[in-house]
């Protein structure tokens, strides 16, 4: 489906029917494919959106700050109907910018592996994958943000290729966002009301867990939950599932 908006025509999906309505935002290189399986189990409806420059959304001529994605989210979120809303990474960092404006626009919030709050961490990371991007060997970059058990398998192979050409044409939105903050106040997440989900992963370079506790301190109702793995998608993904469906069902 396409939302055309005052900047341009993004593109979403729904699936399911009723209430409650969830909305997913993906990461930076992500896609509506891999955010799915965060859904599963998730009851009601789920809409999944590609921010600009992400999928068959519109591609902006500068890279989008997290101001021009939490515009792109609370579009399709006033779409929609959305009531509650889960962000990975960047989706969470534009999650969180939207609500701080507008504390009551959602009744439950995740955050899954937030990564910036109002102090840049992890900008070495970013820059390392921006230039893998431009120097063609960003398949080897994400190949290494697989568990040693899992690479070689051939759903580990696909994500490594999806990904990569995903986000070839991305080395100057990746290089932007390592300098950007998702907020320049942070007391203004204390207005939060809505429940909500933190989800962190202890060692993921790219998603210091450091944040996901912060944030979790800053909000007025948070449960926080932190993984003893890097990556909880590979190795923990069922438990990840029924942690997210448990909480927005």
């Amino acid at each position: 489906m396409r939302l055309r908006t005052p900047a341009g025509e993004l593109e979403y999906a729904v699936y399911g029917a009723g209430s409650p309505v969830t909305i997913f935002a993906h990461g930076l290189g992500g896609a509506i494919a891999e955010t799915r399986p965060l859904a599963s189990g998730v009851a009601g409806t789920r809409v999944f959106l590609h921010f600009r420059g992400h999928g068959a959304s519109f591609r902006p001529t500068e890279p989008p700050g997290y101001p021009d994605l939490a515009e792109d989210l609370a579009a399709v979120a006033d779409h929609v109907g959305a009531t509650q809303a889960l962000g990975v990474s960047m989706g969470a960092a534009a999650l969180l910018r939207l609500v701080t404006g507008q504390p009551r626009r959602f009744e439950r919030l995740v955050f899954f592996l937030p990564s910036v709050i109002d102090q840049v961490r992890v900008r070495h990371t970013l820059h390392d994958m921006a230039a893998a991007i431009e120097a063609g060997t960003v398949a080897d970059f994400v190949r290494n943000e697989i568990p040693v058990q899992f690479r070689g398998t051939s759903a580990a192979d696909h994500y490594v290729q999806t990904r990569a050409a995903a986000l070839a044409p991305l080395a100057d939105t990746v290089r932007a966002a390592a300098d950007q903050v998702a907020v320049s106040d942070r007391s203004a997440i204390g207005k939060i009301e809505a429940p909500t989900l933190v989800i962190g992963a202890a060692g993921d370079p790219l998603h210091d867990a450091a944040v996901a506790r912060d944030l979790a301190g800053l909000l007025p109702d948070a449960r926080l939950h932190i993984f003893d793995s890097a990556s909880p998608v590979w190795t923990h993904r069922a438990e990840l599932r029924e942690l997210i469906s448990g909480f927005l069902s």
